[in-house]
């Protein structure tokens, strides 16, 4: 008998009949990125069913392929506006251009090695980076602590730091470390891939980032305009994606997003954009609690404070798999704890939805007044934007607040 090797499937799809051990079939409903229901007759005959990540990853032996449902341009636009909404790369179609790959490593893969080899056409950026070191000359200045700590008197070598300039600083570290992730993955097209080998080669004096260390710390500046669309590439890469999961006991290779997490990202990024010129502050995952006794923890994913640091409007993000019959009720439950707790008449719940389904719910006995809003990503980015715009207003009303 012969087990299944691959499995493709389509973000919150169908059933996908699979031929599986139990072991398998068990660690792949273990994993956490897919549903896995065994036949009640024949233990080897399995359905899997794909959640809300997407990519490609290897578990228990068997490769799994998930696609999003919405399109892969909407979801560059959704990562790169959260990246930057001020610049981003919606700005220049040509830096999302995904070519022919449809899938999400393919098209990841193209679409940072595009970034990187512009950024690099003029050459490897150079800037000062700090150095330790123990030399026989004194540089720089001279680490007194750690020339007693380490030589004990012995005047040589002397341990020093200096600041030396270079192609080795943090710009060029984040874009080798973005490709030495990228040609780990599986699923990586042959051509693409060897443009990624040549991009490391380019970067063969730069070193490579220390595994479980923080990534290095840059800042924009005028210098590193041309590389700054393809260094918040790279960190989504190594931030936001993961070449090893572990869920409980099973492992995973591969590539994962997480879409709920990149439409929360989105929607709290874009919120936050539209309410400036109404003028207050907003905090994401603010901590508030529902009870006198402080036991009973909320965290709205958005939370806008006024002037003088009161909240004056609430917002979730909530992606889900599609319901055309209407939205689920819990949410609304959420919200009016949100509002109850932090005292607001009216709460935003914002869902991803392939319709134009809308309400507006007053609670008895309260007054308040739960929206739910629905986000169509098939659009263009100008029009998801745009209806962003229009919830922040709806949102600024309800306090009775105008534009500054």
């Amino acid at each position: 008998m012969s087990f299944t090797e691959r499995l493709e499937l389509t973000e919150h799809g169908r059933w996908v009949p699979a031929r599986l051990s139990p072991s398998t079939g068990q660690l792949l409903a273990k994993s956490g990125v897919v549903e896995a229901r065994p036949d009640a007759f024949d233990p080897t005959h399995w359905e899997v069913r794909a959640l809300a990540k997407v990519g490609a990853v290897q578990i228990a032996g068997v490769e799994v392929s998930i696609t999003p449902k919405i399109p892969i341009r909407r979801l560059f636009f959704l990562l790169g506006y959260t990246a930057d909404p001020t610049r981003g790369w919606r700005a220049e179609e040509d830096l999302v251009a995904t070519g022919a790959h449809e899938g999400v490593v393919p098209a990841v893969a193209h679409v940072f090695e595009r970034l990187a080899d512009r950024a690099l056409r003029q050459g490897l950026l150079q800037g000062y980076h700090a150095v330790e070191d123990a030399l026989p000359v004194v540089r720089g200045r001279i680490r007194t602590a750690e020339q007693m700590r380490r030589h004990h008197g012995i005047p040589l070598p002397v341990e020093v730091g200096y600041d030396e300039f270079s192609t080795d600083i943090p710009e060029n570290q984040l874009l080798l470390a973005g490709t030495e992730r990228l040609l780990r993955l599986p699923g990586v097209p042959v051509p693409v891939r060897r443009r990624l080998l040549r991009l490391r080669t380019r970067l063969a004096e730069v070193s490579p980032l220390v595994p479980g260390h923080p990534l290095p710390r840059w800042q924009p500046n005028r210098l590193n305009t041309r590389y700054q669309a393809p260094c918040r590439f790279a960190e989504l890469v190594l931030d936001s994606f993961s070449v090893e999961h572990r869920y409980g006991d099973v492992r995973i290779d591969g590539f994962l997003l997480d879409l709920a997490k990149v439409f929360e990202d989105f929607v709290c990024t874009a919120l936050t954009q539209a309410l400036r010129p109404y003028g207050g502050t907003c905090r994401t995952q603010a901590r508030h609690h529902l009870d006198e006794s402080g036991e009973i923890l909320l965290k709205p994913d958005l939370l806008h404070y006024s002037d003088d640091g009161t909240p004056s409007a609430v917002a979730d993000a909530k992606y889900k798999a599609q319901r055309p019959e209407g939205f689920p009720e819990a949410d609304l439950y959420q919200m009016l704890a949100y509002c109850t707790a932090l005292g607001l008449p009216a709460g935003h719940l914002i869902y991803a939805r392939g319709n134009e389904l809308q309400a507006r719910h007053t609670v008895r006995g309260t007054g308040t007044v739960i929206y739910q809003h629905s986000l169509e990503l098939d659009e263009e980015p100008s029009r998801i934007l745009a209806a962003v715009e229009r919830i922040a207003g709806c949102a600024a009303q309800d306090t009775d607040r105008s534009p500054v």
